[in-house]
């Protein structure tokens, strides 16, 4: 199983291993009731061996020092302890990936950058797709989902179908993120033909006409809802999810009913979200309450630096999905392998920001974030 450019070996420390100098991961999450890790994709809670040990460490560093020798030992096999000069930030655990084959949408909605900045229309050529699935099918046994989906549209693609063919066709789980006005019962029954997806999330704001035309740029809501009665019933995907995005008004609350009414009993879960800034992207939206914490972490589906590649229908590789604008490139997939990417030196250098080993600039995008973590 390929993790990354590192792998942990087993057994149980010599006394040679003891004598080195430990320190707490420092990408580990620390949280009241649970310890994760995100290269191992391990967690702790309060019941398991040394958990209490790692909170007291996290609060007070020099308590290790006290720390029996048999559970240091314990706690370096599990990597929750590491040697003191280990450097983890070339590491990473790829388990989700946004592949974003072209630049299109068909809506502009007010909680996406879209709306205020469109981007020039492009796709990925088809070759370069097909090299790029080639490469993640070497990460099958950790990748958990590919999805179709960065700030465009998947279902304009007219490759669509095609794409998720071809993600199959290699062991990879497709995951269909979109507003559901290309999603056909033709194109329905064709996933269904395949096997299904791994993950299908429809962003549905609301299903009052005048405000989705209003709020979305286009009036596709009766087209949305047609494929939607259409599929409601069918296991297209495990997981099957409508969230409900708003600001949290009343408008947003009764968005919500409405579309849980519409749905119940379905194999759709709808969920109620509340919209944010796009860390600084957007005038709306939640945002982070101060940006002078020192950073330790991302908490958005896993640890995106770590768990995560994002890639343009360029070929090139971001940090994030919400750099919209591409500021934060990570690696060329025209010229890179995904694991020269996500080893390289400038992911390193974003994740040992992210995690407070190394003191970020002041305007990193991860300052800006709801989803970065800090103390």
């Amino acid at each position: 199983m390929k993790r990354g450019t590192e792998t942990v070996g087993g057994g149980i420390a010599s006394s040679q291993d003891l004598a080195l100098e430990l320190k707490m991961n420092p990408f580990l999450h620390v949280d009241t009731h649970r310890i994760y890790n995100p290269h191992n994709d391990h967690a702790l809670t309060p019941d398991d061996r040394g958990f209490r040990d790692l909170q007291q460490i996290y609060k007070d560093a020099s308590s290790l020092r006290s720390l029996p020798g048999e559970l240091k030992s314990h706690l370096k096999l599990g990597e929750w302890l590491v040697d003191t000069d280990a450097d983890h930030s070339h590491r990473f655990l790829l388990k989700y990936v946004s592949l974003e084959s072209h630049t299109l949408c068909n809506q502009a909605c007010y909680f996406c950058p879209v709306s205020i900045s469109p981007r020039d229309h492009y796709f990925m050529p088809t070759e370069l797709y097909e090299l790029i699935v080639a490469q993640l099918a070497e990460y099958r046994a950790t990748i958990e989902a590919i999805s179709m989906i960065h700030y465009n549209e998947p279902t304009v693609d007219k490759r669509f179908l095609d794409q998720i063919r071809l993600l199959k066709q290699h062991g990879l789980p497709p995951a269909v993120l979109t507003n559901a006005t290309g999603l056909t019962p033709k194109r329905v029954d064709a996933i269904m033909e395949m096997g299904g997806l791994s993950h299908l999330s429809i962003n549905l704001s609301t299903i009052d006409p005048e405000r989705y035309a209003k709020e979305r740029g286009r009036n596709h809501v009766e087209l949305v809802l047609t494929n939607l009665r259409y599929m409601k019933d069918l296991e297209i995907a495990p997981n099957m999810e409508i969230p409900v995005l708003g600001t949290g008004d009343d408008n947003h609350r009764r968005d919500f009913e409405e579309i849980s009414a519409e749905f119940a009993g379905s194999r759709f879960e709808v969920k109620y979200f509340e919209i944010m800034d796009r860390a600084g992207n957007l005038p709306v939206g939640q945002r982070p309450e101060g940006q002078g914490n020192r950073l330790c972490g991302c908490e958005q589906t896993g640890s995106r630096p770590i768990q995560w590649l994002h890639v343009t229908p360029t070929g090139k590789c971001v940090i994030c999905c919400q750099d919209y604008y591409d500021d934060y490139e990570v690696g060329d997939l025209n010229t890179q392998t995904v694991e020269e990417v996500l080893s390289g030196e400038r992911m390193a250098q974003y994740r040992r920001w992210l995690h407070g080993i190394a003191e970020s600039p002041e305007d990193f995008i991860c300052r800006k974030c709801i989803y970065a973590r800090s103390r």
